[in-house]
C-alpha cells in the first residue's frame, strides 16, 4: 500500500523519468524574431496601397493583411519579452541558415513601388506582394518543420501564416489575371 501511495504522490506531483519538455527553443525564438522584420515588411508595402488606385478587392486585403501582421507583432514580441530573449534578431545571415536564411523581399523590389506609375502599381504591387507573402509561408514552414520550435502558441501562429498567406497569395494571383 505504501508503495501505490508513493507512486501515486509521484504521478501527482509530476516528478518522474521523464521531463517537461521546454517552453521554447532557438527555433522558436528565431522564428519570431525573423518573423517579426518579415511582417514589418509586408505592412510597409500593403500602405503603399492606401492612396494607390486599386481595385477595392486589393484594397481591403492590404487593409486586412496589415491588421494581421500588425496584431502578430504585437503577440510575438510579447512572448519573447515573457521568454527574456531580444526582440531582434542576429543580423549574421549565417546564424538563419537553419530557417532556410531571411525570406524578406529585396528593398531593390520595394523602392520603386513608391515611385511607379499609377498605370503599373497594380501589378508591380501585387507581384511583390505575392513574393513577400510567400516568404512568410517558406518561414513558418521551417517552425513546424523538422528540427523546428516547440513552442505551442510560436507553432499555432506558424500554422495560421501558412494558412493566411496561402490564402492571400491566391487572391493576389487572381487579382492579377
Amino acid at each position: 500500500m505504501r508503495v501505490l501511495l508513493a507512486v501515486v504522490a509521484l504521478l501527482l506531483t509530476g516528478c518522474g523519468a521523464t521531463a517537461a519538455p521546454p517552453a521554447f527553443n532557438a527555433a522558436d525564438v528565431m522564428f519570431l524574431q525573423m518573423l517579426i522584420p518579415q511582417n514589418q515588411q509586408g505592412i510597409e508595402i500593403v500602405r503603399l496601397a492606401a492612396e494607390r488606385p486599386l481595385p477595392a478587392s486589393l484594397k481591403e486585403l492590404a487593409a486586412a493583411i496589415e491588421a494581421t501582421q500588425r496584431t502578430e507583432i504585437d503577440d510575438m514580441k510579447g512572448w519573447l519579452r515573457a521568454w527574456a530573449q531580444p526582440e531582434t534578431m542576429d543580423m549574421n545571415p549565417q546564424a538563419h541558415a537553419g530557417h532556410g536564411g531571411m525570406k524578406m523581399t529585396s528593398p531593390d523590389l520595394v523602392g520603386p513601388l513608391k515611385t511607379v506609375s499609377d498605370a503599373e502599381f497594380t501589378r508591380k504591387f501585387v507581384d511583390v506582394l505575392t513574393g513577400q507573402q510567400q516568404g512568410a509561408v517558406e518561414l513558418a514552414q521551417t517552425e513546424n518543420g523538422e528540427g523546428g520550435g516547440v513552442n505551442a502558441q510560436a507553432r499555432d501562429l506558424a500554422r495560421r501564416v501558412i494558412d493566411s498567406r496561402t490564402a492571400e497569395v491566391k487572391q493576389l494571383l487572381n487579382a492579377k489575371a
